[in-house]
């Protein structure tokens, strides 16, 4: 057993005033503002990431553009679009929120040196001084972006000391409160380093973990295994985590299903919004415009008009066209760029077909290997669409996460929308924002990362409200320690039962059990292999199947401490999975077409369904409880917008 020489950790005990939990937009965004709340206190922060806050988060690899900054937008508008790009439902007051302080993020990135693309004239002058921006659609500005996570890291490690950061920890679960099981009072983890187990307790934290990657099965199999959209670290362990300390979760039925280049996953918005491209069948039909039609006829017209639609729909209508065998769906990348050629000189043209390139060298690099190793090059041929798996996540097109209380200076806010502290969960001192903050999607990064100042602020004051808070764990220390290093006691016990460790009867590695999960969920709960359909007698057989995952999840082996976090990603995705089942069997209607399909609930049902679904998971007995919650609209339709007609939402 020495040979391996991790059996017996070493535990690192810290207390702390606040907690940071990530390395993420979000996370960055917190760090950064915080510092400026506690002048003059004594407040002790700290964060704790399980990655490098350099390239951690869904902008590790870097982004091509900042999908939401106002401009001259109204912050109303923009809930406007993500209202109707989301189907009629959404937290308005988190939206609107964002909407107005976002555009101050997007100003200090520029401050910090992020290149944002200037119209002819204004290429010296800052946004916040006026500075003409390009747009690739309603939203969004072009950027120069390769290491956009970089320099937002930079900044927030610069503002909140390196001594107050701890990377390469990964925290794996919160512990409530002795005294007040109720409200959460710490956290426990492991280095991916060292043989360490880390405890803190706090008054409060903010759990920034990102959304959920690989708990349905990929497209991509074989020699692309493990290519996905998301960022692969995204294990829910955001919403597992909350979960189990109590939190209310809403809308987990609802998931992200991009449309994106086909095997590399690039992303298409900027051939969309910036380009000009078209997407079509494979007989050169417009198959929106085709297909309108079908939308009217199921009663999901009122969410799109004019052939502007939100991006399920898209998905739906694109999905159509495949089922009934008129696919492969191609976008037209050589007459878009011809086009966009017309009236240019050869110089400016090769800089066109740079700025097609750079798009996934931005962001997704892998696209470039798909085009460069098929020998495409997008001004002479088409490239595929499709589809991609479903994504668990509360800051792009989605909004899955916890019930957060909002803003308190809106009018007329019910008191379901607001109870405590904004982007506070309903367990006292669990913060969230990104990805964790449900009904409220369209964030993207420059979203998250004020949304993590929004909650760092309140945090502060949730803090200095609350000075006689004493936390202490309700759980012993010792028994953290074997509950984590769990997967590690069933390897060092079982290991020399056979001659080749991977095979072994009495433990399943982190790799195989992924597996089973997403053989489970993609099959039963409306994968790619059933075209996003699941019916409740598919997730009854899933229920089934989940449980007996649960249980054979105790046996999982950790040979190494990689080994070890794969293994509690992997418990974090079986709860996330878990919760979006039982959210998608309580709504009994198709609310995201598109997205996932009831196939014994087609129809859209606002008339019992315009509503959040809610749950609430019982640590002690495991069991879900569910229930619908009022949808209450604060932003009043626009004088040209029908009753529950969206403005079109930017897919990017």
């Amino acid at each position: 057993m020495a040979e391996y020489g991790f059996e017996n950790p070493e535990v690192v005990e810290e207390e702390v005033d606040i907690l940071i939990i990530g390395g993420g937009m979000a996370a960055c965004g917190a760090a950064f503002e915080i510092t400026r709340w506690v002048q003059d206190t004594d407040l002790k922060i700290k964060l704790v990431d399980k990655a490098a806050m350099d390239r951690s988060g869904a902008v590790a690899q870097g982004l091509s553009a900042i999908n939401t900054y106002m401009g001259d937008n109204d912050p109303a508008d923009y809930v406007r679009m993500v209202r109707g790009d989301l189907m009629g439902i959404t937290r308005e007051d988190l939206v609107y929120d964002v909407g107005r302080h976002v555009d101050d993020s997007v100003h200090q990135f520029e401050k910090w040196g992020l290149p944002i693309w200037k119209q002819k004239g204004d290429e010296g002058k800052p946004l916040a001084e006026g500075g003409r921006f390009v747009r690739s659609g309603a939203w969004q500005i072009m950027i120069n972006g390769e290491s956009y996570k970089w320099i937002v890291a930079e900044a927030a490690k610069k503002s909140l000391g390196i001594e107050n950061i701890q990377e390469r920890v990964f925290i794996v679960r919160l512990i409530n409160d002795k005294n007040d099981p109720d409200r959460v009072a710490g956290a426990a983890g492991f280095s991916v380093r060292e043989n360490k187990i880390y405890i803190y307790k706090f008054k409060a934290c903010l759990l920034v973990c990102g959304g959920a990657v690989n708990v349905f099965r990929p497209r991509s199999i074989g020699e692309g295994t493990g290519r996905t959209w998301y960022p692969v670290w995204n294990a829910g362990s955001t919403y597992a985590m909350g979960a189990e300390a109590g939190a209310e979760l809403t809308l987990m039925e609802n998931r992200f299903v991009p449309a994106r280049f086909k095997d590399g996953y690039g992303p298409v918005g900027a051939w969309f919004l910036l380009f000009k491209a078209k997407a079509m069948n494979a007989f050169g039909e417009d198959y929106q415009e085709k297909n309108y039609q079908d939308l009217v006829d199921a009663g999901y017209d009122h969410y799109a008009v004019g052939f502007k639609m939100g991006t399920c729909l898209r998905n739906h209508l694109m999905m159509k066209e495949m089922r009934e065998g008129r696919g492969p769906i191609f976008m037209d990348t050589p007459t878009a760029m011809a086009n966009l050629a017309k009236n240019m000189t050869p110089k400016e043209i090769k800089h066109l077909e740079a700025e097609a390139w750079e798009d996934f060298l931005d962001m997704t690099i892998g696209q470039c290997g798909v085009w460069a190793g098929e020998n495409i090059e997008p001004d002479k041929e088409m490239s595929e669409l499709m589809p991609t798996e479903p994504y668990l996540l509360g800051s792009h097109a989605g909004c899955s996460g916890m019930w957060c209380s909002g803003p308190e200076d809106l009018p007329g806010m019910p008191d379901h929308y607001h109870w405590g502290y904004n982007r506070m969960s309903t367990v006292p001192g669990l913060f969230t924002a990104g990805d964790g903050v449900g009904a409220s999607g369209h964030k993207f990064s420059s979203g998250s990362h004020v949304e993590g100042r929004i909650a760092s602020k309140a945090m502060v004051k949730y803090v200095l409200d609350h000075p006689d808070i004493k936390p202490e764990l309700e759980r012993p220390i010792d028994e953290l320690v074997e509950e984590i290093y769990r997967p590690v006691r069933n390897f060092l016990e079982h290991k020399d039962y056979t001659t080749a460790i991977d095979v072994n009867p009495n433990y399943i590695t982190p790799k195989m059990l992924q597996y089973r999960l997403q053989k489970i969920m993609d099959e039963y709960v409306g994968g790619v292999s059933t075209m996003y359909q699941t019916n409740a007698a598919m997730m009854k057989v899933a229920t089934r199947k989940l449980e007996m995952i649960k249980e054979d999840s105790l046996k999982m082996r950790a040979k190494d401490l990689h080994e070890l976090l794969r293994a509690w990603e992997n418990y974090h995705r079986i709860l996330t999975a878990e919760a979006h089942m039982k959210h998608i069997e309580f709504r009994e209607e198709t609310r995201y077409p598109g997205y996932y399909y009831r196939t014994d609930y087609l129809q859209l049902d606002d008339d019992n369904w315009k509503c959040f679904v809610n749950s609430r998971y019982d640590r002690n007995t495991k069991e879900w409880s569910l229930k619908k919650v009022k949808y209450v609209q604060l932003i009043a339709y626009a004088d040209n917008e029908p009753k529950g007609i969206a403005h079109q939402g930017a897919e990017v």
